[in-house]
């Protein structure tokens, strides 16, 4: 008769089983959120120049250590925030109507960019993107895959619809629907439109894209 302590002494022995990271290793979300939030109140407050790993930590209640331990330099932890703008990203419209799917993006991104937090960012790191390569390539990118990610969607639905040519430039098309909202905020700087004016611009691009 075979045992369960000689059939069990056939079989390889079980790897130990690691131990879940504790203490300092884990980095915690809610520490890692608070951070993340803390680099938009320093940027809105003092800019990206006279930012520092200092400020923020002070600014989100931890450690500069706590800093160090997700992003090596002020550099690296900027790219990340900007770089998650796009992950956000806007809600893709879908009622059926080229006019009605653009003037629901325009209400979603004046909002946006009339923020007051964004008012003061986007301008101070457009100004440092001029000086800085890797932060131009992600702040372009960040704009570029969310209002641009949304506008491409709505493009094609129009396309599908029969409402625009099929063969639409791609890139002119993005040009004529985000264009005018990003020149008002961040060229003009005009927070406030004047009444209808979002109803009004729905209209003309629509009637601009069916034209192309």
């Amino acid at each position: 008769m075979t045992t369960n302590a000689d059939e069990s002494a056939d079989e390889p022995p079980a790897r130990p089983r690691r131990r879940a990271p504790a203490g300092a290793a884990v980095l915690r979300e809610d520490v890692t959120d608070a951070i993340r939030a803390a680099v938009f109140g320093e940027l809105a407050a003092v800019g990206y120049a006279r930012m520092s790993i200092e400020g923020i930590a002070r600014r989100a209640g931890v450690g500069k250590t706590a800093v160090y331990r997700r992003w090596r330099s002020k550099l690296h932890l900027v790219l990340d925030v900007v770089s998650a703008m796009a992950v956000s990203g806007f809600p893709v419209p879908d009622t059926g109507s080229l006019e009605d799917d653009l003037r629901l993006l325009y209400g979603v991104t004046s909002r946006a960019l009339r923020h007051p937090v964004a008012s003061q960012i986007i301008p101070d790191l457009q100004a440092e993107a001029a000086r800085n390569p890797d932060l131009a390539e992600a702040f372009q990118k960040a704009l570029r895959d969310g209002q641009d990610g949304v506008a491409s969607k709505i493009v094609a639905a129009a396309e599908e619809r029969g409402d625009i040519r099929p063969d639409i430039d791609p890139d002119l098309a993005l040009d004529l629907i985000s264009g005018p909202l990003y020149w008002r905020a961040v060229v003009t700087r005009s927070p406030n439109l004047p009444k209808g004016y979002l109803q009004n611009l729905a209209r003309a691009t629509a009637g601009a894209l069916r034209a192309l």
